[in-house]
């Protein structure tokens, strides 16, 4: 008998890969691509994802080691462009020995995916989607905030799954968060996005299919945190709080240092418009978003104590 040499077997291992089919899902960083990961490998057809250098199937790691492991940013894109020949052929062994058929990549951009599928020697993808294509820029920018200001990075597996694997994957697990998608043609299109509201109801149906995902806080994205004076906090909170409604009355304002960010708690004089929980929780949002959004620092809490109510100011007669 005949056996094969070293040499033949790894020649094997860089031909491409016949009868895959790949996908590829591509978008800037933190704009949600690995929370939709799942939903659009499912829209396809595809057991299998390449993300962030781990090979996922069935919401379980196959293969790989995450970048978010990684203690620099440059580190971490190497770990997810297979730079290392031992990290890509793991992979690659691990495609053939689990007989993959249809895998989904993610990539920042097509030329990225492009060098992930030369590495893995698979064919090149044959569908490209864009994370434009299936998020609005509202929930994008809300993934960058999450990203950017809290450091958040989401694992498409299940929290099981970080937790049982080493103790590195521990170290940065902070939460999980569970998605039921209903398997309705209509939902199937839109790639399965649902409101909570939406994800708390199909939970209880047997036509909906549960996800879960792992938020993981990577060593490279836990920088020193930006800091600004508490007198320029308070400004801010002042002007903010009278741009979302002039008529609120600002009485007095307590702002503590937290591990990340700062809490913030407000008490004040509000017009009475008949819907104070409504009123205050919209507030609370504009004026987060808005303190964020020009400093940068993470608002972590927002407390709004009612002292009095006010009588709304009448309207001028016309």
């Amino acid at each position: 008998m005949i056996f094969p040499t070293f040499s033949r077997i790894t020649d094997f291992l860089r031909l491409p890969k016949k009868g895959i089919t790949v996908y590829a899902f591509y978008g800037p960083s933190g704009t949600g691509k690995s929370y939709r990961a799942k939903f659009i490998a499912q829209k396809l057809k595809a057991r299998a994802l390449i993300d962030d250098g781990l090979l996922i199937q069935d919401e379980r790691i196959i293969a790989g080691k995450s970048a978010k492991l990684e203690q620099n940013y440059m580190g971490a894109v190497r770990v997810a462009l297979f730079d290392d020949k031992e990290h890509r052929d793991w992979v690659a062994k691990a495609i053939l020995s689990h007989h993959i058929r249809r895998i989904l990549v993610l990539g920042t951009s097509e030329k990225m995916i492009l060098k992930i599928t030369t590495r893995l020697q698979l064919p090149p993808p044959v569908k490209y989607i864009r994370i434009e294509d299936v998020a609005t820029p509202e929930e994008m920018d809300e993934a960058k905030r999450s990203r950017q200001i809290e450091g958040k990075h989401v694992i498409p597996v299940r929290s099981y799954e970080i937790r049982q694997k080493d103790k590195s994957y521990s170290k940065i697990f902070v939460d999980s968060i569970r998605i039921a998608v209903a398997k309705k043609p209509l939902l199937a299109k839109l790639f399965g996005i649902k409101q909570q509201a939406e994800v708390e109801k199909a939970e209880g149906n047997q036509q909906s299919k549960l996800f879960e995902k792992s938020i993981v806080r990577p060593a490279f994205s836990i920088y020193a945190r930006k800091n600004i004076s508490h007198a320029s906090l308070a400004r801010l909170t002042l002007d903010y709080t009278a741009q979302f409604d002039s008529e609120i009355r600002m009485k007095k304002l307590s702002i503590k240092n937290g591990p990340s960010g700062y809490t913030l708690t407000l008490t004040a004089d509000m017009p009475f418009n008949g819907a104070i929980a409504d009123m205050t929780q919209k507030m609370k949002d504009f004026v987060i978003k808005m303190i964020e959004t020009e400093t940068g620092v993470l608002i972590e809490e927002l407390f709004i104590v009612v002292d009095k109510m006010l009588q709304p100011r009448a309207k001028p007669v016309t």
